[in-house]
């Protein structure tokens, strides 16, 4: 029985561990990995409650040492995502009826648990099975995992505490259901921040989840699976499948009881799923809620007022940590020309100090892209820069995947604002800079608005603050966050809420109050103490 109201205050953001030589953090995410490498993972599937084996697998490898195995999952079909629908809406009743501070305490556990107990093991699963270098790994599988879920508390509590007004004699008061029906969440390989808090932002509102994950985020999906299981997970909220995309969307999108996607990934996808939606509109029991970040052509506008050492280096890192995979990536940059040649050249030899190899290696600043899908597709955007005249390569352009997919930090200085690469999403290493006239900057301004179709994050750097102001207002519409004097990526859970609109997204804003919303039904009761007992008003009444 629920005896009093809970509060859960915001949270300080989780604090982000050196790993310099010599700490105890260092010589124990060393010890993990080692055990990690030392052993075959084999990871089932998870269906209300149940590890499911279908002795279907598919090998796991590190991007960075495809020779190396670190462990298989077991592949799903058709029947084990039509069991997680049935585990999940089993689950659905008594999930959505369990008070809310039973609720919350399990997920404020799971965080607590990744904090301390399982903080090397979460970022040495990010660091082997998706490339990640160890302050890479740290900044989003420990700490942006573990604000998503005590940040999410804290604003989940403050959505039920808001209530409406009541009239004399009147009590209103407003609750905030779960959907009726499943949570289809589908996450990204590029972070395990994202892969835990699609399913886990869902459930905390009172939803049961099927979850895909990408395959290449399979290892440390099995981690915070566990670690939920272990906070107190029930059966059934959360259900792991591991089968393909387009198997799992035809049987979930022709499911009455579908009532929601929380997804992350390409936007050729996502608009796909959209109009499968649609079509089977008539099928569902409720209008199902569609969220979507997706991709980006991130840019960085500098102005002829720059300082050269803050534009390097927010382009240094904002285009090249995690080698250029995450979807907030400075992709495009847009360099005047009183200061292109200075910038080019500190760029240049900023890239030529950046080591290049294993994550376990912790001098690397760059690891290997996801696979070699990835790597092929890159390489051919690289090669074709080559050989065209209106586009020379500056610095990199080198790639091999004879023992990983590495692809070097690589520059290309295009002589359009519209050619290929400034325009289209290549999610790796590839910065395309164009020079532009330092005197034509509210010019630039319109090029930077139209040249992609995307408009997740961007930046500008310079010191007149008159051309901040100007760049803010121009560029209202292009980045769903904008940053000044500073690269366009690290977005952090409670400070920067994340999302962008265009063929970017549906902006819901992870890491605020903003997207909970969209996980809950709201249902207004009002209660009359007196209630009338007559229909007729007093004007009714003779004179």
């Amino acid at each position: 029985m629920n005896t009093g109201y809970f509060e859960y205050a915001a949270p300080a953001n989780e604090p982000v561990l050196s790993y310099a030589p010599g700490s105890p953090e260092r010589a124990a995410l060393k010890k993990q990995l080692a055990a990690f490498k030392a052993e075959v993972a084999d990871i089932p599937m998870y269906i209300g409650g149940k590890e499911v084996r279908t002795g279907n697998t598919v090998d796991l490898r590190p991007p960075h040492e495809i020779k190396h195995k670190l462990g298989h999952f077991h592949q799903g079909d058709a029947s084990h995502v039509k069991a997680a629908i049935a585990a999940a809406l089993e689950a659905r009743e008594k999930w959505a009826n369990m008070d809310w501070e039973q609720r919350a305490g399990i997920f404020l556990r799971a965080a607590d648990l990744i904090a301390t107990k399982y903080r090397f093991h979460m970022n040495g699963a990010t660091m082997l099975g998706q490339s990640k270098n160890a302050f890479q790994a740290e900044i989003d599988s420990a700490c942006e995992l573990i604000d998503f879920l005590r940040y999410n508390v804290h604003f989940l509590s403050e959505i039920y505490r808001q209530q409406p007004v009541s009239a004399p004699g009147i009590h209103n008061r407003m609750e905030y259901r779960p959907l009726e029906g499943f949570v289809l969440a589908v996450t990204p390989f590029n972070f395990s921040a994202i892969a835990g808090n699609l399913p886990t932002s869902a459930a905390m509102c009172g939803n049961v989840v099927v979850w895909k994950p990408a395959n290449t985020q399979v290892f440390a999906a099995n981690m915070i699976m566990k670690i939920l299981i272990e906070a107190g997970l029930p059966e059934g909220v959360i259900n792991l499948v591991y089968a393909g995309g387009p198997l799992i969307g035809d049987i979930c999108f022709a499911d009455p009881h579908f009532a929601g996607i929380h997804f992350t990934g390409s936007t050729g996808v996502f608009q796909t799923m959209w109009k499968t939606i649609g079509e089977n509109i008539h099928k569902y029991k409720s209008y199902p809620r569609i969220v979507g970040e997706t991709g980006g052509k991130d840019f960085v506008v500098i102005h002829k007022s720059a300082d050269v050492d803050i534009a390097v280096t927010a382009l240094a890192r904002g285009a090249f940590e995690y080698q250029g995979q995450k979807c907030s990536a400075a992709s495009r940059a847009y360099i005047p020309s009183n200061l292109a040649d200075e910038i080019k050249s500190k760029l240049v030899a900023e890239i030529n100090t950046m080591k290049m190899g294993t994550t376990e290696d912790f001098s690397n600043f760059i690891n290997a892209v996801i696979d070699e899908r990835s790597f092929d597709k890159i390489a051919q955007y690289i090669d074709n820069a080559k050989n065209d005249p209106k586009a020379k390569i500056i610095a990199g352009g080198n790639y091999n995947k004879t023992e990983g997919y590495f692809i070097e930090p690589t520059v290309i200085e295009a002589a359009d604002p519209r050619y290929v690469t400034m325009c289209e999403e290549i999610f790796g290493p590839v910065l395309t800079i164009y020079v532009y006239e330092a005197d034509k900057f509210e010019d630039l301004l319109t090029t930077v608005d139209t040249t992609s179709e995307y408009a997740l994050t961007g930046a500008i750097i310079a010191q007149d603050r008159y051309a901040v102001e100007l760049a803010t207002r121009r560029l209202v519409n292009s980045a769903g966050n904008f940053y000044i004097n500073d690269k366009p990526t690290g977005a952090v859970v409670g400070q920067q809420p994340f999302g962008g609109a265009r063929a970017s997204g549906t902006n819901d804003k992870a890491g605020s109050m903003l997207n909970l919303y969209r996980w809950l039904s709201a249902r207004s009761i009002k209660e009359t103490f007196v209630p009338a007992t007559d229909y007729r008003y007093p004007f009714l009444k003779e004179a």
